[in-house]
C-alpha cells in the first residue's frame, strides 16, 4: 500500500524562515515605534536621536526657567524673554484674519 505519507521527508529547511520572519517583524515594529511615538513623546529610546550621542532638546521656557534659577538672569529679563515665548504667533493672533 502506498501512501502520500511515504514520500514525506520533513520541513526541511524552509522551517528556519519561521524565526527569521518574526525577528524581521519584531525589527520593523520597533523602528517605526523609534521613529514616530517615541520621538514624539521623549521616551528615552527616540530622544534626541539623530542629534548626537546624549543630546536631548529642551523645551525654551524650561532653559529659561533653569537660567534664571541658576542666576545666570535677573527677574526683569526673565519676565521679558517669559512673554516673548508665551505669546502666540502673527499668524495666530485673536480678533483678527479670516477663519
Amino acid at each position: 500500500m502506498y501512501t502520500q505519507l511515504a514520500d514525506w521527508h520533513g520541513p526541511g529547511p524552509w522551517i528556519l524562515l519561521i524565526p527569521l520572519v518574526w525577528i524581521a517583524v519584531a525589527v520593523l515594529v520597533i523602528t517605526v515605534l523609534r521613529r514616530t511615538v517615541w520621538r514624539r513623546h521623549g521616551c528615552g529610546f527616540g530622544a534626541g536621536y539623530g542629534a548626537g550621542a546624549g543630546a536631548v532638546t529642551e523645551h525654551p521656557m524650561a532653559v529659561l526657567g533653569r537660567r534664571y534659577a541658576e542666576g545666570d538672569i535677573d527677574a526683569e529679563e526673565y519676565r521679558a524673554k517669559r512673554a516673548v515665548l508665551s505669546e502666540s504667533p502673527r499668524g495666530d493672533a485673536k480678533g483678527g484674519g479670516a477663519r
